[in-house]
């Protein structure tokens, strides 16, 4: 079988008449696959190609770090700046966290999810998740002395941004990350905002079909998941990785390096990586949403998937992909 036809075996699941997915492998420099199946809006019948656009979820966390390593080489801020130098209305028991701790998921902070009220019917924005956080008295532990994942962390990280570049996140991101490399159809999504072009809506499967579960009340915070981007964007995003083009060797250096153990003793996290071996990803989940981004970058190999349904995880699909290229079985 060729690569070709056994990645179409990978991804069998998602071809025909239901949500689905779009599939990009670059290998030095060189997209070798380039690839879409289903659909990206059921009821319209509109098919996935290599520009859908589809929710990042936690794949955004990237380029939330990014935004923040942009900031500290701009001398704005110091990734060592305590997180209540930029929110002082988080309460006291915040102070110690830094902005290095929330890029790590080690500050410890109470996750908002589960905050939320059970009557919440409306959308949370990155200032409802302050406004949640600033009623907590306690963290689950002392900064900087575990890991917890941390979705209500990386929102700071997003009004950090505005606070420190005057913008709001969304027109950062754009001025800083996706107009200079070219991703001009990548953007944080906000209601009332520029829509998505290209748009996938998500979907999951339920034993009377599929449904479209396009948005929770947790989509529209935009510093843990809230980018739409398509493969063919993401292309230009791997590429800056590997350059100076966008950040700094020192800044990339930072976000690449393993700054703490995980909840997996096979898995460290970066500034919004998870590093394992040689491998640098992140997976994306939302409602409707699974993503995943693998980077090889010794290896000069990269392996992205997204897709609009609630599962599976494309994770272990990835990885049976970058194994065609890699030269293992």
């Amino acid at each position: 079988m060729t690569d070709e036809s056994v990645i179409g075996a990978i991804m069998l699941a998602y071809q025909g008449d239901v949500p689905g997915a779009s599939v990009l492998v670059i290998r030095d420099g060189k997209s070798v696959v380039r690839k879409a199946y289903g659909f990206a809006n059921l009821e319209d019948h509109e098919l996935t190609t290599a520009a859908t656009n589809f929710r990042l979820a936690s794949v955004t966390k990237q380029f939330t770090a990014a935004a923040i390593l942009l900031l500290a080489e701009d001398g704005r801020l110091s990734i060592d700046d305590r997180m209540r130098q930029w929110l002082p209305s988080l309460p006291a028991v915040t102070d110690p966290i830094t902005i290095r701790q929330l890029l790590s998921h080690t500050g410890g902070m109470i996750d908002y999810e589960d905050l939320m009220p059970v009557t919440q019917r409306t959308q949370l924005r990155d200032s409802d998740v302050l406004h949640l956080l600033e009623a907590q008295d306690h963290l689950y532990f002392a900064p900087g002395t575990h890991y917890r994942y941390s979705n209500g962390g990386y929102s700071m990280l997003a009004l950090i941004v505005e606070k420190a570049s005057g913008l709001r996140f969304e027109d950062f991101l754009k001025q800083r990350i996706f107009e200079p490399l070219g991703m001009r159809n990548t953007l944080a999504y906000v209601n009332g905002g520029p829509p998505v072009p290209h748009r996938a809506y998500g979907y999951s499967e339920s034993a009377t079909g599929w449904a479209r579960t396009d948005q929770s009340t947790t989509s529209a915070v935009l510093g843990d998941g809230g980018i739409y981007s398509s493969i063919d964007d993401l292309d230009r995003w791997d590429a800056a990785l590997y350059d100076d083009r966008l950040l700094s060797d020192a800044s990339r250096k930072l976000a690449f390096t393993a700054w703490t153990t995980t909840d997996d003793a096979n898995v460290s996290y970066g500034f919004g990586w998870r590093i394992t071996g040689e491998s640098l990803w992140h997976s994306g989940e939302s409602i409707g949403f699974r993503n995943v981004f693998v980077r090889y970058p010794q290896r000069h190999l990269s392996v992205i998937i997204l897709s609009n349904r609630n599962g599976p995880e494309p994770y272990r699909m990835a990885l049976a992909i970058a194994r065609l290229f890699l030269g293992e079985t």
